[in-house]
């Protein structure tokens, strides 16, 4: 390389005489005087940085200007091997020092003592903080170490030089903030025009004029309007992700960075993606900007940038509807984002359908303080309709729960008696469905095998437009070839496979089924294929909500079935108490069991005939027995001779009754009935035994008792041959 004379003729007609390097002379510059011996005597640093790596790239003239700080100080009497250039922070905005590492090196070159001078084109290429700034002043004053740009050096001790130092920081501080504030104005508007686009969401690419179109291949398309049509049909993203997954269908993407960008791919799906399907506006034609803005976080290290939380669609900076190609109605999107937001779990929303047994979680109402009771699941796995609301408030409870079986038997009860005269609708419909379903997997199979058929054709023309004797290139192309073959051998046997396992048409068999099935609602509701979480899809298709008013001091329950349309229907339903003194009717059931008992009627002929009338148990576990109807006569009093007293001879005892006086249980009393230990019999009409026991009976019982202890072998023979019964005995 060489250089040209400087003080070659002014003439043009001259030639002009080339010199070597060498012999090349700077221009003389003016030192400052604030520059002295104990400078020189340490480094002289040029910081370089620009903002970001577009900068580096376009900016070179800036990046020149820069790095020739150190002819600078050269020209001011630094020698070149004391002259240190610190270029680590290229690409890395001057807003904070955190990730700025050669600004964390020059801090601790001139706490060391080091530095003599430090060189910038300017104090916004140190700092755009004005943290940093004077952070890196205040060093500068303490250890005696300059600061220099194109204008001049500065004396961080000196009064005027600190405050001319500060304006400058403050400027360029303020600069940045001036900056920010222009590139967020010009944002918003072009946001406002609709043409503010980062990225293109899946199903659509963007153009080079800065548009979006729907992307140009077919099968990404429709699997977009199959995942939109799938939700319609079940209800929940999760849901659509589990047909995704089970029919083996891919979703095609371009990715917006790396090698790859803007190649179709054709990936597993994830929840995370199905959910952004859904919520975003776009696919409903419309523009949207600030649905998620940004906000700023400031800590003790400067101030960043992070993603805020989503905002309502009220506090979105713009929103322009029908502005873009739409995959559904903006109808469509609302019901979507409200469906979404309903299965939510929380306080006012249903959350989604899961597996467990109580059907009407997330729609059952309590009726004394309108919040959703809660479906909790006690032993066994029964489930419990719960109100909550005494734990939130720290209240006293006011509002009672019930078991679900006893709201949801009688939702159902109604629900499918509600679906009958539709039946016939219903089968038709369902084969509709199955028909369109498959149809629509029919035709995204044979896409993937037209596209694998095609990746095989393009590899063979591939292989065959090569020279053969080329073959280093040539191999390399028929282990593609051979590749893409065997992807469309696979592609074939799995649409071969789904062909015999769905065809495409439903055959008679399979219609005939649909048809019973329709035609014996309860049958399909209780059949073992029908999971919990769908029979709790079809009830909140039917239904909007059911309200329970539960009483404590009674076992009735008024129900209220909210259907969707607006209509209302009243019911009552029975649950499960713990005490009688709960039972809405017990006076008439004393009173109806006082009267039978008067009329001369058993034990059992009581308990037949209160259960013929309707009347039921506390907890409702089965039917009156005799015993309960005697435990009631006995909560009762003395009503008259009855029935029962009458069966009883003299000296005869209810089994219980004669336990009780001899201090023995119940249990072992029976056990001495059975071994003849005691005279005994059984009344036809009742369970339980009836002894006979004189006074001399009751005083041999009482002696057995006393003797009796668990593992003894034998007993006195006086103690267990009972006294031959003479007068009345059976």
């Amino acid at each position: 390389m060489i250089a040209l004379d400087a003080t070659a003729p002014a003439d043009p007609f001259t030639p002009i005489r080339p010199v070597h390097p060498e012999s090349i002379i700077l221009p003389r510059v003016l030192r400052s005087t604030k520059i002295h011996d104990q400078h020189l005597d340490r480094l002289a640093i040029v910081y370089v940085r620009q903002s970001d790596p577009q900068q580096v790239l376009n900016h070179r003239e800036s990046r020149e200007r820069q790095y020739a700080l150190a002819d600078l100080a050269a020209a001011w009497g630094w020698s070149r091997d004391h002259i240190l250039i610190i270029d680590d922070d290229q690409g890395k905005s001057g807003r904070t020092a955190d990730q700025r590492g050669g600004f964390q090196r020059l801090l601790a070159e001139v706490t060391m003592e080091h530095v003599g001078l430090v060189l910038g084109i300017e104090m916004s290429r140190i700092a755009r903080n004005n943290k940093d700034w004077h952070n890196l002043l205040e060093m500068c004053a303490i250890f005696g170490t300059l600061l220099a740009d194109e204008d001049g050096a500065y004396d961080p001790r000196d009064s005027n030089d600190r405050l001319l130092l500060g304006l400058k920081g403050t400027i360029s501080e303020f600069e940045l903030v001036t900056m920010r504030n222009r590139l967020e104005r010009g944002r918003l508007h072009k946001a406002q025009r609709g043409e503010l686009f980062f990225r293109a969401p899946i199903g659509y690419i963007k153009l080079s004029s800065e548009r979006l179109e729907m992307d140009p291949d077919e099968q990404v398309r429709d699997v977009v309007r199959l995942i939109f049509d799938k939700y319609d049909e079940l209800g929940t993203a999760r849901g659509v992700f589990y047909y995704l997954i089970q029919n083996n269908i891919r979703i095609g993407l371009r990715p917006h960075h790396g090698p790859d960008r803007g190649t179709l791919q054709w990936r597993r799906p994830v929840q995370r993606t199905i959910f952004q399907i859904l919520r975003h506006p776009i696919y409903a034609g419309a523009y949207a900007y600030g649905r998620r803005p940004l906000r700023r976080i400031r800590t003790a290290a400067g101030e960043r940038t992070a993603v805020g939380n989503w905002v309502p669609m009220d506090q979105w900076k713009v929103l322009k509807l029908d502005c873009l190609p739409a995959y559904i109605t903006w109808d469509r999107y609302l019901a979507n984002q409200k469906s979404l937001h309903e299965h939510r779990s929380g306080p006012d929303t249903k959350g989604s359908p899961r597996d467990g047994a109580a059907l009407l979680g997330g729609i059952v109402v309590c009726g004394n303080c309108g919040r959703r009771l809660s479906a909790i699941y006690r032993a066994q796995g029964k489930p419990f309709y719960s109100c909550v609301r005494h734990h939130h408030d720290a209240t006293e409870q006011v509002c009672f729960g019930l078991k679900a079986a006893v709201v949801d038997d009688l939702v159902v009860q109604q629900a499918l008696h509600a679906l009958e005269p539709a039946a016939l609708e219903l089968s038709c419909r369902a084969m509709e469905d199955i028909q369109r379903d498959r149809s629509r997997l029919d035709r995204h199979w044979s896409q993937r095998l037209e596209r694998a058929r095609y990746e095989a054709e393009e590899a063979e023309r591939r292989y065959q437009s090569v020279d053969p004797e080329n073959r280093l290139v040539a191999r390399s192309l028929e282990r593609r070839w051979e590749e893409t073959l065997q992807g469309e051998r696979q592609v074939r046997d799995d649409y071969d496979r789904f062909l015999r396992e769905q065809p495409p048409q439903l055959s008679r068999e399979e219609r005939a089924r649909i048809v019973a099935l329709s035609s014996d609602l309860p049958a399909l509701w209780h059949s073992p294929g029908t999971t919990n979480r769908d029979r709790k899809e079809i009830l909140r298709h039917l239904l909007e909500k059911v309200v329970v008013h539960v009483k404590s001091e009674s076992e009735h329950v008024d129900v209220i079935i909210h259907w969707r349309g607006g209509f209302t229907s009243r019911h009552e339903a029975v649950r499960p108490v713990k005490s009688y003194a709960q039972l809405r009717d017990l006076d008439k059931l004393m009173d109806r069991i006082a009267a039978l008992r008067v009329a001369g009627h058993t034990a059992a002929q009581i308990a037949d005939c209160v259960n013929r009338e309707g009347f039921r148990p506390p907890k409702r576990r089965g039917p009156f027995s005799a015993e309960l109807i005697r435990q009631l006569l006995k909560r009762r009093g003395p009503v008259d001779e009855g029935a029962e007293t009458d069966q009883l001879s003299p000296g005869e005892w209810w089994l219980p009754d004669l336990a009780e006086v001899i201090s023995v249980s119940v249990g072992k009393l029976a056990d001495w009935a059975r071994r003849g230990w005691v005279h005994s019999r059984k009344p036809p009409a009742g369970r339980l035994w009836i002894l006979w026991a004189d006074e001399p009976e009751l005083r041999r019982l009482r002696e057995l008792a006393a003797s009796s202890h668990r593992g003894m072998m034998g007993y006195p023979a006086h103690l267990i041959t009972p006294k031959e019964r003479r007068h009345g005995g059976r």
